[in-house]
């Protein structure tokens, strides 16, 4: 904690630089500022730059109307500022006492400092430090805990914010696939469209890419691979979207190939186990690689970062691509951007693609039932997504610990998810995080789109016989 007295925050060089060089996280303003037109929004600029500038957490208060006057009016303006974000300010020019009450997050300052070397040069300067007594009680955390948390952290709440997020986002992903189509000189882009929204989403960066270039949409070329487990909607909405874009429609089923497969190795294709279901991501895999050979061809990856992050993708099956278009998108986030661009693209594909948004997640992997539905359901076997890319943004973002994350996704998430289920999933996304780092350490290349991403080659180094000790 450091101290900073009124114009300190106004100065070229405010004296918390170098104090948050020298260790303070916590900066207090106790200040006595008059109110001017305009002067409110200035202050508080200053006061989330500067807690931005020093990731810290900044506390301003100034003098209330109670203050003796002559030629200036006060109006208790107080706010406190986290890392460039106002976390709670005062009601001003009100005639009594008041507090302004928020939570800041210390480790996630000390997170973003270790992220910035310019926290790691030598500190200058010369600091009084004063060692102050702990007065009372620990705080019990968890029923204490007065800050909220976004339930979906990668997806503004906000309407506008995102359409303009996902608008982005995409454009990202149509720019670096772009630069890949350009340099690779090559002739198609070939993508396995299953009639689920990854899939969906790399298709549409791959027509949006094509525009871009200014080539024909029947360069790309997707392919449906139906298999034992395809059920009709997302056989039918794959094929007919594909129609509706205007590009190369190829069908290959995997059928005939698995149960060969199957015979060679000496497998009973009675028994649905982990080799049932791998034979056939690995099949339509070799379809699309060979494909890419005939036709000159990209083969554009469909997996997403939240499939990263658990592992949910067969190895040197649907986890390998030559340019995965997807790898720095969360689950949550999919969604939306599928349905976000939908009108974009005009009728009847827009409808199609309300349909794909509307789709349960699943691998079909699994027979179909005998009524043609799907038997495999993604977020019953590995736990909601919402769970997932929650946790993900937070132990990768901030380093948050297990226990951290099990505190905050129970207030967040209470009344949505009993304690024991969140329990529950949160050891699954622990050890299967660290149990499938192997696939990620051979990663194809991705667009970053966002803050977390999990290239092995960037953002996140992390050898793939890591143990997570918080699981012993």
């Amino acid at each position: 904690m450091a101290i900073e007295l009124c114009e300190d925050l106004w100065c070229p060089l405010p004296p918390s630089t170098q104090l948050a060089m020298h260790g303070a996280e916590l900066i207090l303003n106790l200040s006595a500022s008059n109110e001017l037109i305009g002067k409110h929004a200035y202050r508080q600029q200053l006061v989330m730059q500067q807690s931005a500038r020093t990731h810290s957490a900044y506390v301003y208060v100034s003098s209330g109307v109670g203050e003796s006057t002559q030629d200036l009016v006060f109006a208790a303006d107080a706010c406190i500022a986290e890392n460039g974000s106002l976390l709670g300010q005062s009601e001003r020019f009100v005639r009594h006492s008041q507090l302004v009450v928020c939570d800041v997050d210390i480790q996630k300052l000390q997170s973003e400092r270790m992220r910035n070397s310019n926290f790691l040069s030598d500190r200058v300067g010369v600091c009084r430090t004063v060692q102050i007594p702990r007065c009372g009680q620990p705080t019990d955390f968890e029923t204490s805990l007065l800050r909220s948390y976004a339930r979906t952290p990668f997806v503004p709440a906000d309407d506008e914010i995102r359409k303009e997020k996902c608008a982005e986002i995409f454009n990202i992903q149509a720019t670096g696939l772009a630069k890949r189509w350009e340099h690779t000189h090559s002739e198609t882009l070939v993508i396995g469209i299953s009639g689920g929204l990854d899939s969906t989403l790399a298709l549409l960066v791959a027509v949006r890419t094509a525009d871009l270039l200014g080539y024909d949409r029947q360069r790309v070329v997707g392919v449906t691979m139906p298999g034992f487990g395809t059920t009709d909607r997302t056989y039918r909405n794959a094929v007919d979207l594909m129609y509706a874009l205007g590009v190369t429609m190829r069908e290959v089923s995997i059928a005939a190939a698995s149960m060969q497969h199957f015979e060679d190795i000496g497998h009973d294709p009675m028994v649905h186990d982990v080799t049932y279901e791998n034979t056939q991501a690995r099949e339509r895999t070799q379809i699309l690689m060979d494909l890419a050979n005939q036709l000159n061809g990209l083969v554009v990856g469909t997996g997403d970062l939240s499939e990263l992050a658990l592992g949910w993708a067969t190895y040197n099956g649907d986890h390998m691509s030559m340019y995965a278009v997807n790898s720095g998108v969360p689950k949550t986030l999919v969604r939306y951007m599928v349905i976000s661009t939908a009108d974009d693209f005009g009728e009847p594909a827009a409808r199609i693609l309300r349909d794909i948004y509307d789709t349960p997640v699943s691998p079909e992997l699994l027979p179909k039932s005998s009524d043609g539905a799907m038997t495999q359901i993604t977020e019953d076997l590995v736990g909601p997504y919402e769970l997932h890319d929650f946790f993900l943004y937070h132990y990768l973002r901030f380093g948050f610990s297990k226990q951290k994350l099990r505190l905050l996704a129970r207030k967040t998430f209470s009344g949505v998810y009993a304690d024991e289920v969140i329990d529950k999933w949160l050891d699954t996304f622990m050890r299967r995080f660290f149990n499938q780092q192997f696939k990620r350490s051979c990663l194809p290349d991705g667009p970053k789109v966002g803050s977390v991403n999990l290239s092995p080659r960037g953002d996140w180094r992390m050898p793939s016989d890591a143990v997570c000790f918080e699981n012993l």
